[in-house]
């Protein structure tokens, strides 16, 4: 039997099992047509290879749809594979990061080794001061102890010598008043202690004298070298004592030595002074 071209290419759009299968039939069907295959025959065959081609067409339209799916998934798989590129991608400059960081904390790590180094070093040094200022307050403590023991001692020299002056001084003193400033002396000048607020303080001259008809309270202090310090504590109690008594004082400072800036004070403070040589007869 003649088979047309149009056949031909359908059978080579056909899946090849299927293929083989109509070219055996074909064949079988030459075969019988060869035996005289009745027209009955025939008819049921061409209906048999109608419903080949249109099973043809059902899996041609599977195929289709199929190879779209293949085409879709193709297409996810290019959208993963941008993603697990673009993931590589952001683990790499992760992976820079973490590395740049590792080093960063290696390096802190290294500095803070430096500073507990110098801590511990300062630390000794600290501990090095505090022990040679230990030292140093044991050696104050001890120079203090000395010079405790030596204003003990001079304190009694000094006393020794005040005590001396003034003894000249009660003696000779009223003249100098008299001749000097116009002051009567009225009694006698002696040592005292007075009270003044709570304390009783000792007055190294004391006495009462007269000034053109005027009532004076006489009040000295007598020191080898006063200083600032000590005249205006003897300006504060001479002061508390003259109000305390309602009588104008006269103040006096009998001294070894004044030394040219102790002279120029007193003088500001109008305050008298006597040198001790004047004392001599």
């Amino acid at each position: 039997m003649p088979v047309s071209v149009s056949f031909i290419k359908r059978l080579e759009a056909v899946d090849p099992q299927l293929r083989s299968v109509l070219i055996a039939m074909l064949e079988e069907i030459e075969r019988q047509r060869e035996e005289s295959v009745t027209k009955k025959e025939f008819n049921e065959l061409r209906d048999i290879v109608k419903e080949l081609a249109v099973a043809q067409k059902k899996t041609e339209i599977r195929i289709d749809s199929l190879a779209q799916k293949v085409e879709e998934l193709a297409e996810a798989q290019r959208r993963t594979e941008a993603i697990v590129e673009e993931l590589a991608e952001a683990q790499k400059k992760t992976e820079a990061r973490v590395n740049s960081l590792a080093q960063r904390v290696e390096e802190l790590a290294e500095a803070q080794k430096k500073t507990e180094a110098r801590v511990d070093s300062l630390a000794q040094k600290v501990e090095e001061l505090a022990e040679a200022q230990r030292k140093t307050e044991e050696e104050i403590r001890v120079l203090v102890r000395r010079m405790d023991a030596f204003e003990d001692r001079l304190e009694g020299i000094s006393h020794s010598v005040g005590y001396s002056l003034e003894n000249r001084v009660y003696g000779r003193l009223p003249s100098i008043l008299r001749e000097r400033y116009g002051i009567e002396v009225d009694g006698r000048l002696v040592r005292k202690y007075v009270p003044v607020g709570n304390k009783n303080i000792q007055v190294n001259i004391y006495g009462y004298g007269k000034k053109d008809g005027k009532r004076l309270l006489i009040l000295g202090e007598c020191k080898v070298r006063p200083s600032r310090n000590e005249i205006r504590r003897f300006e504060k109690y001479a002061e508390k004592i003259g109000s305390d008594q309602g009588v104008e004082i006269f103040p006096i400072v009998v001294a070894h030595d004044f030394p040219p800036a102790i002279e120029e004070f007193l003088r500001e403070e109008k305050i008298p002074y006597i040198w001790s040589y004047e004392l001599e007869d």
